[in-house]
Parts: structure tokens; C-alpha cells; sequence
């Protein structure tokens, strides 16, 4: 993770950072008015942006996910909720470019199947990331059910990067090659995979606790509350929140496996 901050003594990654940030508020802003859950998310084609650009930018596109998705809630979505959604994007723009860190084969080259089904891999443990760590901050301040927003987010996540992605990155990869934008080539040795072990564990827990969090969520909205997701109301610095106990321990344990892969 130390990539992260060695970053900033790149120019050209502070550059890639401003570049995938721009194109992702773009984005978001124009498909603004498309609202599936009025006030906290909408058609967004724009998903496909932290993906794409974490395989070419690295950890220029985590940050650039970020901010991203901060400056377009300002038109129209800005509020506490915004701080989950920084951190959710965050890890929409991180977790890609570790997990491809791992395999023997650097290229961007999708047309090996190997290499499109790992894209694949990447591309949906990414989105679902990012959207459990939103939908428990926004279930949390009781803004929107985990359950709704989760199922809604993840799908409208899946269909812009599975479908997008592989299409942008074979038009794009010779480009960004030719003007030497790959992090990989401006960072060199600054960015280096997690031992195999520790990335293992942490993939097993990415899924393991993610899928955790959603199924006992569509339990509790489908078959009826339970005591596995009793929920436990608090009220800090005067905001009312509720904890469920059945998604928490899974959305943790997803948290703590994207901090080592």
C-alpha cells in the first residue's frame, strides 16, 4: 500500500490522478438526471472509469476514484453520506491494479482468455467492494437499506465494467503504452504485489466477507428479520445510527482483506 502515498512524488501520477478524476465526474454529472435511487445513485456507464484506469494509472486512479465521485455529489448527492462513498470509490480504484499485480503475465493483452477471465475477477470483487462499503454507511446513518441499495448498485456496477471495460482497454492499451502512462513504468520498483500468502488471505476475505454481508442482508429483507441481523441503535454527536449485526461482521472482515491484497 505504500504506493499509495510514494505516489505524490510522481508528477505524472498526480497528472493520471486529475485525469481519472476528471473523467469520472464528467460522467457522473451527465447521467445525473438517469436517478434509480433518487438522491444516492443513477444509471452510471461512468463505473467502468476507476476500473479501467486502475489496471493503466494504479494508485493514481484509487485517489482519482475518489475525488471523482466527491466532486460529482456536489451536484446534487453531497452530505455525510459522502464520506462512504469516497472510501467505497477508493477501493473501486484500488483493489483492480493489486489483484493484476499478482499474475505472472503484466500485459493488458485481453484477448488471452486467461488474462480476460482475470479482468473479470478483478473487475467484480472491485464493484463489490465498493458498493458494501457504501451501503453500510448509508444503512448505518439510515439514509438507504443496505439491502436496496447493495443489490441495486452492484448490478448497475457489473453491466458498465464486464461489458465497457474489455472494450475501452483493447482501444486504449496501445495509447496508453505508446505515451508511456502505465504506472508500472513511471513508478517502477515503487509498487511491488503483497506476499502470495497474505494476497490469498485477503481475496478469501474480499469474498468471503462481502458475500457474507449480502446474503445475510437479502435473508433478513426476503424471508424476515432474524436475530442473526438484529439491528443495534446508537446516537453519536446527535446522529441516530443503527448497526446490523448480520452485514458489520462481514462488511469488516471485507475492509480488513483489501488491506492486504
Amino acid at each position: 500500500m505504500r504506493e499509495l502515498v510514494k505516489m505524490f512524488d510522481y508528477t505524472r501520477m498526480i497528472v493520471l490522478l486529475s485525469l481519472t478524476a476528471g473523467l469520472y465526474t464528467s460522467l457522473l454529472i451527465l447521467f445525473k438526471a438517469f436517478v434509480i435511487i433518487p438522491g444516492y445513485t443513477e444509471i452510471r456507464p461512468g463505473s467502468v472509469i476507476p476500473v479501467v484506469c486502475s489496471l493503466f494509472f494504479g494508485p493514481a486512479a484509487a485517489w482519482g476514484a475518489a475525488f471523482g465521485n466527491l466532486i460529482g455529489d456536489f451536484f446534487g448527492m453531497l452530505g455525510v453520506s459522502s464520506i462512504f462513498g469516497m472510501a467505497g470509490n477508493f477501493l473501486y480504484g484500488y483493489i483492480p491494479y493489486r489483484i493484476w499485480l499478482q499474475g505472472k503475465d503484466q500485459s493488458l493483452n485481453l484477448r488471452s482468455g486467461r488474462n480476460l477471465v482475470r479482468y473479470f475477477i478483478a473487475a467484480i470483487t472491485a464493484s463489490m467492494a465498493c458498493v458494501i462499503s457504501i451501503a453500510w454507511g448509508l444503512d448505518l446513518l439510515g439514509m438507504v437499506p443496505f439491502v436496496v441499495f447493495s443489490n441495486i448498485a452492484l448490478i448497475n456496477n457489473l453491466l458498465a465494467t464486464l461489458i465497457l471495460g474489455p472494450i475501452l482497454i483493447l482501444l486504449l492499451t496501445p495509447r496508453v503504452q505508446a505515451w508511456g502512462l502505465l504506472y508500472r513504468r513511471i513508478m517502477k520498483d515503487s509498487v511491488k504485489p503483497s506476499p502470495r500468502l497474505l494476497h490469498y488471505l485477503g481475496f478469501a476475505l474480499i469474498w468471503g466477507g462481502g458475500l457474507t454481508a449480502i446474503i445475510t442482508a437479502n435473508l433478513h429483507a426476503f424471508i424476515g428479520p432474524t436475530m442473526i441481523d438484529h439491528p443495534i441503535a446508537l446516537h453519536i454527536a446527535g446522529q441516530a445510527i443503527s448497526i446490523h449485526l448480520g452485514i458489520t461482521p462481514g462488511t469488516l472482515l471485507m475492509i480488513v482483506g483489501c488491506l492486504l491484497i
